[in-house]
């Protein structure tokens, strides 16, 4: 059984060098020929086909960096990376669609937060603990990150709803710079913590067992071969995505689904990187890993994601309403509270995963009938 897994272990690392040089490359190919041939059903396939298989490289890509440079450093660069896509997406959709976007931005961070904290987290627990039944991590590191995720959730989502500056579930626009500065300085304190002051909390508690991992995973891979090849990789998935977004918006109209549903599929679509890297690294019991993946994908969305939107908004003069409904805010609480009860002890079993997947079912339903 072990000599199969080794067999097709190896022909993964023979094929993956070959798909990571030609897949990029392809991928901008169906993206310039989507900006020269209207949209139709076989061309909005091939978008389809190509930006999973762009995902997949750059996860790929993504992995053996992070393997180069170590932990945290390269679950910090992976969050980075899928939340350029997701500002270039709500960006793009944001200028193209004006006032009837202003909830957008909202849905799609809110989004972020509800996957991450529910589905990605999840499925990393149930997958992980299906196969060594206890998985365990740092309490040093997911405690912090998750509260500072917490504070900058209620900052961002729940605070514009309660403010009476200005009317509705928007911050004024003195609010808005303020809560943007905040956000990036505490993101900022976050990332200096986690990669400097003190790094050993968010690094995997066996060392020798995931540098064995990381140097069986490529022990040749050139890091700026791979880092440009990344860089391309993201340029694909952003265009292509930007390609898909309208298609997938025209769907769910006229499904005749909720607006919101827009920024859950957005979410989805920008997450499909990170989620992979998580629950590989949560299989091959490196839960920290996983973690440090997951969170710190949800604190880049806010941390940056945010800023960038309001100065965006704020320049262009777009409306922009970040306050959650009630219904939402009653989601993330019970999120936030569960997912702190996951990482109190220190280690968490398959029931921990059940309960973040039944969560996150409960949220993509009431997405979609609210």
């Amino acid at each position: 059984m072990q000599s199969e897994d080794h067999g097709k272990e190896m022909k993964t690392r023979n094929i993956m060098p070959l798909a990571g040089k030609v897949v990029p490359v392809v991928g901008l190919i169906v993206f310039g020929v989507c900006n020269i041939i209207p949209t139709n059903f076989i061309l909005t396939v091939m978008v389809c086909i190509s930006i999973i298989a762009v995902v997949m490289v750059s996860v790929y890509h993504a992995e053996s960096v992070a393997h180069h440079i170590g932990d945290p450093l390269g679950s910090l660069m992976l969050a980075l990376a899928v939340t350029i896509i997701e500002v270039s997406l709500i960006i793009s959709m944001m200028i193209t669609g004006g006032a009837d976007a202003s909830e957008l931005a909202r849905d799609a961070v809110f989004s972020t937060v509800m996957i991450v904290c529910n589905g990605v987290v999840g499925l990393s627990l149930l997958g992980g603990s299906l196969k060594h039944r206890v998985v365990a991590f740092r309490i040093g590191g997911t405690s912090p990150a998750l509260a500072v995720l917490a504070t900058l959730t209620t900052l961002t989502l729940v605070l514009p709803t309660h403010t009476t500056s200005t009317p509705g579930p928007r911050f004024s626009s003195s609010q808005l710079v303020f809560v943007s500065v905040v956000s990036l300085l505490l993101y900022g304190l976050f990332v200096f913590v986690q990669s400097v002051r003190h790094r050993d909390d968010f690094l995997d508690l066996d060392a020798d067992f995931a540098s064995q991992g990381d140097h069986e995973h490529s022990p040749h891979t050139n890091i700026w071969a791979s880092l440009g090849l990344l860089v391309l990789s993201l340029v694909g998935v952003v265009g292509l995505a930007e390609v898909l977004a309208p298609v997938l918006e025209e769907a769910i109209d006229a499904a005749g689904l909720p607006h919101a549903v827009v920024g859950v599929a957005i979410a989805l679509l920008v997450l499909m990187p990170e989620t992979a890297s998580a629950f590989r690294a949560a299989y091959r019991n490196r839960m920290q890993v996983s973690f440090n993946l997951a969170f710190g994908s949800a604190l880049a969305t806010i941390g940056l994601t945010i800023p960038a939107i309001a100065a965006t908004a704020t320049l262009l003069n777009l409306p922009l309403d970040l306050g959650l409904p009630p219904k939402d805010v009653s989601l993330l609480a019970i999120t936030l509270l569960v997912t702190s009860l996951t990482v109190a002890p220190g280690n968490a079993t398959v029931l921990q995963g059940a309960v973040h997947l039944v969560l996150f079912v409960v949220f993509v339903f009431l997405s979609i009938i609210p």
